[in-house]
């Protein structure tokens, strides 16, 4: 099959990740061309050979496009978004798919209504720790699922709050990480019924939040706890243990531990232990393995898998509509944190 041409909307961090990937070597994919109205971007384009128009619609006009790739800031997704569909053109929407349910929903009905395919930019379902993960959990190694722990914790760097928008809410710790955590936990055990949370200002003293602690219910009658915080220093985070981004120290700890009634489950490092069948008894020793995977960078998989649903040979590994709900489930922590109350997270997605 010949390669697809994707275009990529925004030359940001990410947007600048998405330009590397599709410019590699690839039988699957090709750079369409990127629309970002920066100088820079358009110094770094001319310096390496492609083109980069000032606007999407000329970038949709011009790039004889096959798929985009969204990455400008959450609020432009919705509107980005609904310009491609108009075109018939498959998406892959940074995550989150916007910066309010309402938005995000909007745009999932009109995809789905003209049958343009949506993707969500949670790259980490495309790692093959992960995807290892979601086999052993969705097997009976473990037994049922009983319960879930997820930790984030770690320390951003002096400077990284110089920036407005990450004082104030909507650019802290839940919204940025922990969205990433709650989706992984949702590949790993199913979607959320109800959430309670607590958050935390008491570091910096900002309007976001610096720390927050959620307890989830999942519809499996599993539980789940998940803390983070950018405050802390700290081994127990993803980019840490999961070697994923070689720009973080390796700290050879996990971050993610399921617990069910044979067995149990480490992440990233896959140790999983387990109690023969009918001797599920604490004085009785656990198997030990770690399971093994082949390392991929989960970028190019993304891309790849989205090369594969444009020639409508492979679905997309996270929906739209997917993301959304993941964007729901943690908007419901912000929302429980300064409510006391447990959110059910269908009601937010009624709408939909």
């Amino acid at each position: 099959m010949k390669q697809v041409r994707i275009g990529v909307l925004g030359a940001g961090l990410i947007g600048r990740k998405h330009v590397e990937v599709l410019r590699s070597t690839s039988p699957d994919y090709t750079l369409g061309g990127v629309a970002d109205p920066s100088p820079a971007a358009m110094e770094e384009a001319g310096k390496l050979g492609y083109p980069c128009y000032a606007t999407l619609e000329e970038l949709l006009d011009k790039g004889n496009l096959d798929g985009v790739v969204i990455a400008v800031p959450n609020q432009m997704h919705a509107p980005a978004g609904l310009a491609c569909i108009a075109r018939k053109l498959p998406i892959i929407i940074e995550k989150p798919v916007s910066d309010t349910i309402g938005d995000a929903l909007k745009l999932i009905k009109a995809a789905e209504a003209a049958g343009v395919p949506t993707l969500t930019g949670h790259h980490r379902r495309h790692n093959p720790i992960i995807r290892r993960a979601v086999e052993i959990a969705q097997s009976d190694a473990l037994g049922r699922i009983v319960s879930a722990t997820s930790l984030w914790l770690t320390h951003k760097p002096k400077g990284y709050h110089d920036l407005a928008w990450r004082r104030e809410p909507g650019g802290g710790v839940v919204l940025i990480n922990a969205i990433h955590e709650i989706d992984l936990l949702r590949a790993l055990c199913g979607d959320v019924d109800t959430v309670q949370a607590l958050d935390s200002h008491a570091i910096r003293g900002f309007a976001v939040e610096d720390s927050a602690a959620a307890l989830l219910r999942f519809k499996s009658g599993a539980i789940g706890t998940l803390t983070v915080s950018d405050t802390t220093s700290s081994p127990w985070f993803w980019e840490g243990g999961s070697r994923e981004n070689p720009f973080y120290p390796h700290a050879a700890q996990d971050c993610i531990m399921l617990a069910g009634t044979r067995g149990s489950l480490a992440i990233p490092s896959l140790d999983l232990r387990w109690h023969e069948a009918g001797n599920e008894n604490w004085g009785i020793p656990l198997t030990q393995q770690r399971a093994h995977i082949i390392p991929a960078d989960p970028y190019y998989e993304q891309m790849r898998n989205f090369a594969n649903v444009i020639r409508g040979t492979e679905k997309p590994v996270i929906s739209g509509r997917e993301g959304t709900k993941t964007l729901a489930t943690t908007l419901a922590i912000t929302m429980a944190a300064k409510s006391g109350n447990a959110i059910k997270v269908d009601d937010l997605m009624a709408g939909g």
